[in-house]
């Protein structure tokens, strides 16, 4: 397991809110989080240099966008509650298609907004896990805070 770190000192240390969480491997690589405030798409698929400093190419994402992402993870983070408490099995995953309508036609939606396009901001994140549930309704148990690509990103 992860440090955890106390939410309200990491907010207050310039930690910001994740709302979604597309894609993990071996830490966060696609999702959406606030940038000064701001909810944006963040990427990253530099699997070979984990080691480094995350890079992440970031971009705003809209009030639609994040209402349909948000919708889609509410499905999702529901799934995976029941799945914890063994009512339904990994096959029911929702991610697998053809088994929640809603959940299918909000992926529909939502491929021409996890695009990067070609204007694209990069940016060094570092991550904290708080505790509480791993996937939640309003977000997953990590927050980030970004600075430029150059700067150190540790802590001072």
């Amino acid at each position: 397991m992860a440090e955890t770190w106390d939410e309200e000192q990491l907010i207050v240390d310039g930690f910001e809110r994740v709302y979604v969480e597309l894609e993990w491997y071996d830490g966060p690589r696609e999702g959406i989080a606030d940038v000064n405030g701001v909810p944006h798409y963040f990427q990253s698929h530099d699997y070979d240099r984990l080691d480094d400093a995350d890079e992440y190419r970031v971009w705003p994402a809209s009030e639609d966008a994040l209402a349909l992402e948000r919708e889609q993870w509410s499905i999702f983070a529901r799934w995976d509650e029941r799945h914890k408490a063994g009512a339904v099995g990994p096959d029911s995953h929702p991610g697998h298609g053809g088994i929640d309508v809603r959940y299918d036609e909000l992926t529909a939606l939502l491929v021409q907004h996890r695009q990067a396009p070609s204007a694209v901001r990069q940016l060094l994140a570092q991550w904290r896990f708080v505790s509480g549930a791993r996937y939640r309704i309003d977000g997953v148990d990590y927050r980030v805070k970004w600075s430029p690509v150059g700067e150190s990103a540790v802590d001072h």
